[in-house]
C-alpha cells in the first residue's frame, strides 16, 4: 500500500531532514532500517556528530582547572553550553542549570538533597500512575527514609490522569508532586500547568519529569512555574550519559549536595569544607564534557527546523499511525489519551510482544518490547508488556506502512 501525501499544512521537508541522519540510511537484515524507537533514545544529526568529533579531535581537554589553551577553550564551550541549555528551557540564569547523567539522575538528586532535607512523617510525597520507574522508586526511597508517605494518583482507561481524583490526594499534607509530562508508555500529555498550580496552592513543590517532552514541544521552566525539572539529551538529538537539571534558584540554594568530590567545593580543611556556588556545588568530579556541547548543538539543529513544525508533522504521522494501527485484526492500542504525543502502544491477540518484535526486527522495524520501565502501567491495563513504536520528526508516512506490513508478517509467522 503506497502512503498517501500528508494532509497537513505542515511544511517540513522530510527528505532533507532525513539526509541530516546518516543511520537512517542503513539496512538491517537487508532490509532498510525503519527506526521507530525514539522514546528509548533518538538519532542523531551529523551536525551533532560533527560536533562531538571536532571536541575531542581539537579541544579536548578537562575543564575548570586548567590555564592552558584547550582548557580554557573546553571550559568556554561547556559552559556557554550551559547558557544555550538554559535559553531552551527559558531558565532565569545559568544558576539554575544543573548537568546529571540524565533525567534518573536529576529526580534522584532532587528526592536525595531537597526529599532527605523537606520531608518528614506525615508528610506526603504524590506521583502519578503513568510515571516511569524513575519518577517511582527515588520516592520510594526517600519517604522509606524519612518516614514520609507516597501517594499514587490513579489514571482511566485512556490512559489520562484522573483530574478528581488528583485533586483529592492533593492535600496540606502533600509536600511534593513529581509528574511526568508525557508518559514514554503511552503517550499521554499530562495539563502539567494545570498540576503545578494545584500543587502550589496546597503548598506543595513540583517537579516535571519532562524526557519525553523536550524533544517534542516548547518547554518553558517560568511559564509553567515549576519547581523541579529534567530531561536526557539523549532522547533529543543529543549524545547519551547526559542530562539537565532545572530547579529554582533559591531552592538550588538551600539544598545540600548530592554527591560529593572535586570541582563542588570552594575549599576544603579536615575541619570543614565550603561547598561552591550554583551550579557547582551539585557537579563532583570530571563531567562529561561533550554531553553539554553536544545537547547544545542538538537544540540549535531542533530550533533551525521549528518545533512548531516537527509537533505538526509529528501530530500528523501519530494520526496516521493510529488510524493504520486501527484497521489491524486483532491489535489494541493501550493508551488512547485525547491529548497525546507521537507514542503508539500496543499488543496482539496473537502474538507476545516479545516474539512480535524479533520478527519486526528480521522485517527491518526497530520497535521496543516489553515493560518500558512502567510496570505498573501494564498491570493497569492488564497486560505483561507492550510493543512500542515511537515516531521521531524523522519518520514518515512509508515507514508506518512498514510498520503494518511488519505485523502482518508477524501473524503468518506465528
Amino acid at each position: 500500500m503506497t502512503a498517501p501525501a500528508s494532509s497537513t499544512a505542515n511544511t517540513l521537508d522530510v527528505a532533507a531532514v532525513r539526509e541530516a541522519f546518516p543511520i537512517l540510511h542503513r539496512c538491517v537484515h537487508d532490509k532498510p532500517l525503519v527506526y521507530l524507537d525514539n522514546a528509548a533514545t533518538t538519532q542523531k544529526p551529523l551536525v551533532v556528530l560533527d560536533t562531538i568529533d571536532r571536541y575531542y579531535r581539537e579541544t579536548n581537554a578537562n575543564v575548570h582547572r586548567g590555564v592552558h589553551y584547550l582548557s580554557e577553550a573546553a571550559t568556554e564551550a561547556y559552559e556557554g553550553s550551559r547558557v544555550r541549555i538554559g535559553q531552551y528551557i527559558n531558565a532565569a540564569g545559568y544558576e539554575e542549570i544543573i548537568y546529571v547523567r540524565g533525567t534518573t539522575e536529576g529526580i534522584n538528586l532532587v528526592a536525595q538533597s531537597w526529599g532527605r532535607t523537606n520531608l518528614g512523617a506525615g508528610d506526603e510525597v504524590l506521583i502519578t500512575y503513568m510515571e516511569h520507574h524513575s519518577n517511582i522508586v527515588p520516592w520510594q526511597i526517600v519517604c522509606e527514609q524519612t518516614g514520609a508517605t507516597l501517594k499514587v494518583a490513579p489514571i482511566n482507561d485512556r490512559g489520562e490522569l484522573i483530574w478528581e481524583e488528583f485533586e483529592k490526594l492533593l492535600t496540606e499534607r502533600t509536600k511534593f508532586v513529581s509528574v511526568v509530562h508525557i508518559s514514554n508508555a503511552l503517550g499521554t500529555i499530562n495539563p502539567v500547568k494545570q498540576i503545578v498550580d494545584a500543587a502550589h496552592a496546597v503548598g506543595a513543590k513540583v517537579m516535571i519529569d519532562a524526557a519525553q517532552a523536550a524533544p517534542h514541544m516548547p518547554v518553558d521552566v517560568r511559564a509553567l512555574d515549576c519547581d523541579f525539572l529534567a530531561f536526557s539529551a539523549h532522547k533529543m538529538y543529543g549524545p547519551t550519559g547526559f542530562g539537565v537539571l532545572y530547579g529554582k534558584q533559591d531552592l538550588l540554594e538551600a539544598m545540600p549536595p548530592y554527591q560529593a568530590g572535586g570541582d563542588m567545593i570552594k575549599s576544603v580543611r579536615f575541619e570543614k569544607t565550603i561547598y561552591g556556588d550554583l551550579p557547582y556545588k551539585f557537579e563532583a568530579g570530571t563531567p562529561h564534557i561533550v554531553g553539554p556541547i553536544g545537547l547544545a548543538a542538538a537544540m540549535d539543529y531542533v530550533e533551525s527546523i521549528g518545533l512548531d513544525q516537527i509537533a505538526a508533522h509529528e501530530q500528523d504521522l501519530l494520526s496516521y499511525a493510529t488510524q493504520r494501527l486501527g484497521e489491524v485484526d486483532g491489535l489494541r492500542l493501550i493508551g488512547t489519551a485525547e491529548h497525546k504525543a507521537s507514542v503508539l502502544s500496543f499488543v496482539l491477540d496473537f502474538a507476545h510482544p516479545l516474539d512480535a518484535g524479533t520478527i519486526m526486527d528480521r522485517m527491518g522495524v526497530a520497535v521496543r518490547t516489553g515493560h518500558h520501565c512502567a510496570e505498573p502501567v501494564m498491570e493497569r491495563f492488564g497486560v505483561p508488556a507492550t510493543i512500542r513504536a515511537s515516531l521521531a520528526f524523522y519518520n514518515t508516512r512509508e515507514e508506518i506502512e512498514a510498520l503494518v506490513r511488519s505485523i502482518e508478517k508477524v501473524r503468518q509467522f506465528v
